[in-house]
């Protein structure tokens, strides 16, 4: 997608999230709703999904698209460098990301980006894959952190 198609798709469902999230004011279904909106609108997404921290490992929460890794073990893989980091991680080719966990092997780039709660604490993380390499850039980094702002 060109950068500015995806821009303008963003402000648009930025907007569209915006709204839908005033209707709770529940995490868990403002995360249900936003990852919904994101896997349906962005047609290079191809598996959208919350992790959770939950007894020392990453818990899969809400989710879009195939058949996810219901665990992932601490401080491996994309997941866990988001958190361990505690910033977005881009990644243009998972092939090349040491420790990558492949929950499907069509996956072939992420972006990861820590989910704060309202003390700033890291609780989990936004996990996006796609089929594409290279599919993510700072432009959905910059959207998808300011859309996570509004689940808490």
């Amino acid at each position: 997608m060109n950068p500015g198609k995806k821009t303008a798709r963003y402000q648009r469902l930025f907007k569209q999230i915006e709204t839908l999230l005033l209707q709770s004011s529940d995490p868990d279904a403002r995360m249900a709703t936003l990852v919904a909106v994101l896997h349906h609108k962005m047609e290079y997404f191809f598996w959208t999904g919350f992790y959770v921290i939950k007894g020392g490992n990453l818990i899969v929460k809400t989710y879009q698209g195939p058949l996810a890794c219901q665990v992932l073990p601490p401080h491996e893989g994309v997941c866990w460098a988001g958190v361990d980091q505690q910033k977005t991680i881009i990644v243009p080719d998972v092939h090349h990301f040491p420790g990558h966990i492949a929950c499907d092997s069509r996956s072939r780039s992420e972006i990861v980006l820590p989910l704060r709660n309202n003390k700033d604490e890291i609780i989990g993380v936004l996990d996006i894959d796609s089929e594409l390499l290279n599919a993510f850039d700072e432009t959905d980094a910059g959207f998808l952190e300011k859309m996570l702002l509004l689940i808490f």
